[in-house]
């Protein structure tokens, strides 16, 4: 503890020197040291400045105009604005073990210009990294399906994963979007052949259903007309009607039931009789 206090204190008498020779130095060379003193930040950037390699206090100056002393001020510009960069594509096997590819896309910001420049190297290279290691962590613990059909739920998921491990480098992870899926081939072929074969199902089912439903109004009907003559007489004329309304070389002859009924009754008492 005493040789660190012994540090501090000659660090701190060697950057008082520094900085009195520092303005002597301006002073010495005015105006011209004035171009090398003033600074200027955009709206959207901030300056980190290091004194002697220390943080100064204050925070991070900015936006407008600023003052650093030369010799022994250094300063690093961090840019506020949203930045967007793409995921490349990544190779990931799902939990029910398909291989599928997938890219996406992520926005983040920097919400802290102090830690984004004194945590980690490189906030951006880092968060790119982060990203795609991320993305396929996330999709292998998901199946196929839901891959493809809860993409929201797996975006937001990602986007907290993100945000909770870049927020000591300082950058806030806004949104994270799944651009594709790419699925192989042969894959794509079998769910196609799948999802064919499951229409024709369908298809044969509604048939069935229609077919049976027809069969009960047919009896019904035919229960209806065998209980009065004169309606299946009616039915008779309608058929006609109806085939005589279409433009075909059909030729009927119609035949009264009323001359072949005897027949069928002299037909049916033999049979009764033996």
């Amino acid at each position: 503890m005493g040789g660190r206090a012994g540090d501090d204190g000659n660090s701190g008498i060697i950057e008082v020197v520094a900085t009195v020779a520092s303005l002597v130095l301006l002073v010495i060379t005015l105006p011209f040291s004035l171009l090398f003193t003033f600074k200027v930040v955009q709206e959207f950037e901030r300056a980190v400045i290091f004194r002697l390699g220390r943080l100064r206090s204050g925070g991070a100056r900015g936006p407008g105009v600023f003052f650093v002393l030369p010799c022994i001020d250094t300063y690093c510009k961090v840019d506020l604005r949203t930045v967007s960069f793409d995921v490349p594509p990544q190779e990931v096997l799902s939990r029910d073990s398909v291989t599928v590819h997938v890219d996406a896309v992520v926005f983040y910001r920097v919400d802290c210009p102090i830690l984004a420049t004194n945590n980690v190297h490189d906030y951006s290279h880092s968060t790119r990294l982060l990203a795609a290691t991320t993305l396929r962590n996330v999709l292998g613990t998901r199946n196929l399906s839901e891959i493809l059909s809860e993409r929201e739920a797996i975006s937001h998921n990602m986007q907290s994963s993100l945000d909770e491990a870049t927020d000591p480098w300082g950058v806030k992870v806004e949104r994270v979007e799944i651009k594709d899926v790419r699925l192989p081939v042969q894959l794509q072929r079998a769910m196609a052949a799948e999802a064919e074969a499951a229409r024709e199902a369908r298809a044969k089912v509604i048939a069935a259903e229609g077919e049976m439903k027809a069969s009960r109004a047919l009896k019904e009907a035919s229960d209806i007309i065998s209980e009065s003559p004169s309606a299946l007489q009616l039915r008779y004329l309608q058929t006609l009607n109806t085939i005589s309304a279409e433009k075909n070389s059909t030729i009927i002859f119609p035949l009264p039931l009323d001359i072949i009924s005897p027949f069928l009754k002299g037909f049916a008492g033999p049979a009764r009789s033996e």
